[in-house]
């Protein structure tokens, strides 16, 4: 069965950000996505919260997703999905809530396909900011927590 892949696009302060839709779920979040398929209504509600979220009125994103990925890496994005609005984990700390090594945790976050939604900017190494599974790297993951107001453990 061939399952129709559609994105949906909304320009934020971080570039254009496309959100992947498939089977009714979001699957990934992209920069610098071109429009595909129809704007469902999973993506005109994925769109319309990461508009929110940058607009400051949203702090919990609430959509169907699915983590294409093993079942560890589900683990992981759910204890990511965990972590509020505006505070952060180490990669020890999500470590410890699952059962799992630091690096294994730190692998899955950089596998994570859904960031921002998913917040893996959340999670910090022990003794450095770690890194960011989406496009821009560290700076990226900087200027998501100095968003959410948690930059104060940059400075």
């Amino acid at each position: 069965m061939d399952i129709q892949t559609n994105i949906g696009v909304t320009h934020t302060p971080i570039g254009h950000l496309g959100l992947v839709e498939k089977n009714g779920a979001i699957t990934q979040l992209l920069w610098d996505a071109k429009p595909k398929g129809e704007l469902t209504e999973v993506l005109r509600a994925g769109l319309a919260q990461l508009d929110a979220y940058f607009a400051g009125t949203l702090t919990q994103f609430d959509l169907p997703m699915w983590v294409e990925g093993t079942n560890f890496q589900r683990v992981v994005c759910d204890a990511m999905f965990a972590i509020p609005f505006g505070e952060t984990l180490t990669y020890g700390d999500i470590a410890k809530q699952i059962g799992a090594s630091a690096q294994a945790v730190g692998n899955a976050c950089g596998a994570n396909p859904i960031p921002v939604i998913i917040p893996c900017h959340r999670v910090l190494g022990a003794q450095n900011l770690g890194g960011f599974s989406g496009a821009g790297g560290v700076e990226m993951k900087v200027t998501l927590l100095k968003h959410e107001g948690a930059a104060g453990l940059l400075i």
